[in-house]
């Protein structure tokens, strides 16, 4: 045989505002529909210029005396208010705190998997409160409880700091630690890895290449030193001869104009 729902039977959440007739008290403070204080007058007048506007009266300060009523749509008034809790909580951030409990004598193994713990619940932004339990006559040695606790947070300082000092409570030990904030550009990361972005090594940074082109390159010369630099070089002067040997050396080179060839000679 199924076993019959249970159903629930308490009735639904009602507004708690008291608009238009709801309103009990025989006067009321009024401000009009765009802001302007009317002043003290009774419900039923109140009413009465909420209704010529096609508007509703809203009682939004019932512990003043009179209560304060103002006069507007109240379906666009809850749409607004329900707006802005939605939007104060989509940016406020719940925090969630768990817990981890360790013994003073416990083994390496188990310490590395409680520590891997603790650096995955830090990691999800979870604070974590640790917690080391005593028993017998191991309450004595309370140093070996708070040196483990110090040793734990040394271990996981990457990803958690400690907001709360080992304290002794009965038995226990507690410690709390929350997650680190995240690192500004530039710093090192828990990885790692630095947060900055590269330059490419192939090309340097735009303009980065023009300066030092010009730092390199030596300073340009003035403009007489160019064109002197620039003009060939001059052929060396040819010492003066004698006008005689001058000529002495032309006719030795070349045959005079006069003569007549050998062939012609031998006619």
């Amino acid at each position: 045989m199924p076993i019959p729902r249970r159903f629930d039977r308490r009735p639904p959440e009602r507004d708690q505002t008291r608009i238009n007739e709801r309103i009990g008290v025989p006067q009321v403070r009024l401000v009009g529909d765009d802001g302007n204080q009317i002043g003290v007058v009774s419900r039923d007048e109140a009413l009465a210029y909420a209704r010529e506007r096609d508007l509703d009266l809203v009682e939004v300060a019932a512990e003043a005396r009179p209560p304060v009523c103002r006069v507007l749509d109240y379906s666009k008034y809850k749409y607004d208010q329900e707006q802005k809790a939605k939007a104060a909580r989509k940016h406020q951030k719940s925090i969630n705190v768990r817990e981890i409990k360790l013994r003073p004598k416990i083994a390496t193994g188990d310490y590395e998997t409680k520590k891997g713990h603790v650096e995955r619940f830090l990691k999800g932004q979870d604070k974590v409160k640790v917690t080391i339990m005593f028993r017998g006559r191991e309450t004595t040695h309370p140093e070996r409880g708070e040196n483990l606790l110090l040793r734990l947070a040394e271990d996981v300082a990457d990803y958690g700091a400690v907001e709360q000092r080992p304290t002794q409570d009965g038995r226990n030990m507690t410690m709390l630690l929350g997650p680190v904030a995240k690192r500004a550009d530039g710093e090192q990361t828990a990885d790692g890895s630095s947060s900055e972005a590269e330059a490419p090594a192939g090309d340097p940074l735009p303009g980065v290449a023009s300066v030092a082109s010009d730092r390199s390159a030596p300073a340009a010369a003035p403009v007489e030193d160019q064109t002197a630099a620039a003009a060939p070089e001059s052929e060396p002067a040819v010492a003066a001869l004698p006008a005689d040997a001058a000529d002495d050396g032309a006719s030795a080179d070349q045959p005079a104009a006069d003569t007549p060839p050998p062939a012609a000679a031998a006619s």
